[in-house]
């Protein structure tokens, strides 16, 4: 039982530097609350959609930002979207960024919209990449016959 304490471990300093450093939120806390021995894949299908929705929504803010007329208001749909998928799993700094994407497109201001983009899928892609990591962590823990430590 030596490796599912060193993976517990892991866990749980990898989850206090993501919560840290501002990935994630209290949110995530409360996705992992609802996850038990009868869902016991909750948080990684929750997680696993907001990766698919987020990927389809960054393609269709890049589509509707190349448009020879952008359509402000479909832009600032798409980034509300973003910004409650990413508030929901606890995405801490994907919703900020979104927040500051919001404001440009009530300006109407294109090039501060397509830099928030850029931004967003930053922090899009980091925070994927954190939680990825994450449940690899968690499937290894179950995979070793241990449990997920309890965050609260």
């Amino acid at each position: 039982m030596e490796i599912v304490a060193k993976l517990q471990k892991q866990f749980m300093e990898f989850i206090s530097a993501l919560y840290r450093e501002g990935f994630l939120d209290d949110q995530f806390l409360q996705l992992q609350k609802l996850q038990d021995e009868s869902n016991p894949d909750f948080v990684f299908e929750v997680v696993s959609l907001f990766f698919e929705d987020s990927e389809k929504l960054i393609n269709n803010l890049a589509a509707a930002l190349q448009q020879p007329v952008v359509d402000f208001k479909q832009v600032d749909s798409h980034v509300h979207q973003f910004k409650g998928s990413s508030s929901s799993i606890g995405a801490q700094r994907v919703k900020n960024a979104c927040m500051a994407f919001k404001s440009f497109c009530e300006e109407k201001k294109i090039e501060g919209c397509m830099q928030c983009l850029q931004h967003v899928k930053h922090e899009y892609f980091l925070v994927k990449n954190k939680l990825e990591t994450l449940l690899r962590l968690e499937q290894q823990i179950l995979a070793a016959g241990g449990r997920i430590p309890d965050l609260s």
